[in-house]
């Protein structure tokens, strides 16, 4: 008898708790792993043996009953209305049951954040900074796979077979469609981005140097008067500043020289030593 894969589910929503135990148990799904050394398929069923609201309950469950410890957990990232609440279970799981320990547990993110509209540049950009913030963070954090809830037509548990079926073959990662479809999307506004970000020209070091000293709260005199090459004249300053304005691309506006030049990776805020007036 091939041994079952276990998997229990966290999600605050009942009717998805109910539909993917359903599915799966409707179904008797199996998954394909690891090819054998006669090139056999070996296939395993998978079992959906608990299902809980919240983290508490898992890790309840867990420490009572060890004999209930799954092979998989499907974690959703949303509970209770936090958009990432399921990062600090992920993080207790991998202290507590990651890759290291005796009978590690696998966790697939399962989530539905991955497959709102995104109607205007603006939302995208939200996007952007808002899945690579959870991709990164749960894959930090020991989740190697990520599976959208929603598919074409409706709910389906065939993405999660898949990212069972990919991992017990040893691949180390598996995103379905929606996910890499977003990751995708991401990748292209964060290129653009770079791209409108380059400056025309490079910056001198003394220009660069001014830069900081205007951030610091430096006036044109006291620029003048640090930075070797200037005449210790406002007019001096000014015409290094319009210059420096031109290199940008923007309007001749202390704001904007400096916000420009962080947004190109020229100047490091760190740097900045404010003055104390």
């Amino acid at each position: 008898m091939t041994d079952t894969i276990k998997v229990s589910l966290v999600d605050d929503e009942p009717i998805i708790r109910k539909a993917i135990r359903y599915e799966l148990s409707a179904q008797q799904a199996t998954v394909d792993c690891r090819v054998d050394d006669q090139g056999n398929v070996q296939r395993r069923p998978v079992e959906v043996i608990d299902t809980f609201a919240d983290g508490v309950q898992l890790f309840a469950a867990l420490a009572n009953d060890p004999s209930r410890r799954p092979d998989y957990l499907l974690l959703d990232m949303e509970l209770q209305g936090e958009p990432t609440a399921g990062l600090a279970i992920a993080e207790r799981m991998q202290r507590l049951y990651g890759e290291s320990s005796m009978q590690p547990i696998r966790v697939i993110i399962l989530s539905g954040r991955f497959d709102n509209a995104l109607p205007s540049d603006q939302g995208r950009l939200s996007r952007m900074e808002e899945i690579g913030h959870v991709l990164f963070e749960a894959l930090h954090r020991g989740v190697r796979a990520f599976v959208s809830k929603n598919a074409v037509g409706g709910f389906s548990t065939e993405n999660i077979l898949h990212a069972i079926s990919s991992l017990e073959r040893g691949e180390a990662f598996y995103f379905n469609y929606p996910v890499m479809q977003t990751l995708k999307e991401a990748a292209e506004l964060y290129f653009a981005q770079r791209r409108r970000s380059e400056p025309a020209e490079a910056l001198t070091e003394t220009e660069r140097q001014l830069l900081l000293l205007e951030a610091a709260g430096c006036t044109a005199q006291e620029i003048a008067s640090s930075l070797p090459g200037l005449s210790e004249t406002d007019k001096s300053v000014q015409d290094k500043q319009k210059e420096i304005s031109r290199k940008l691309g923007i309007v001749n506006k202390s704001g904007a020289r400096i916000a420009r030049a962080v947004q190109c990776g020229l100047l490091n805020l760190d740097e900045v030593n404010y003055l104390k007036r």
